[in-house]
């Protein structure tokens, strides 16, 4: 069960990072994780599936927030 979502902000290096959220971010990723240490680790192979990929570092910048998770949702189980 995940606890945590990591949302994966990447922002464009005109943006300050104090102002980098969901709503100025120019690609918002997420990843369901189970601790708060998990936010900021492992969010390397998610950002490589960004179109912005190849931009980190030199346009753009990535900011990582965590945020607990709401409940999954209930998968329905067969009737007999």
């Amino acid at each position: 069960m995940s606890q945590f979502v990591a949302i994966i902000l990447i922002c464009l290096n005109s943006v300050p990072s104090e102002a980098c959220d969901e709503s100025t971010a120019a690609d918002v990723l997420s990843n369901r994780v189970n601790s708060e240490l998990s936010c900021v680790m492992g969010w390397q192979d998610v950002v490589a599936r960004s179109a912005l990929a190849n931009e980190i570092g030199r346009t753009a910048y990535v900011k990582t927030l965590c945020r607990r998770a709401g409940p999954e949702p209930v998968r329905p189980s067969a009737s007999h």
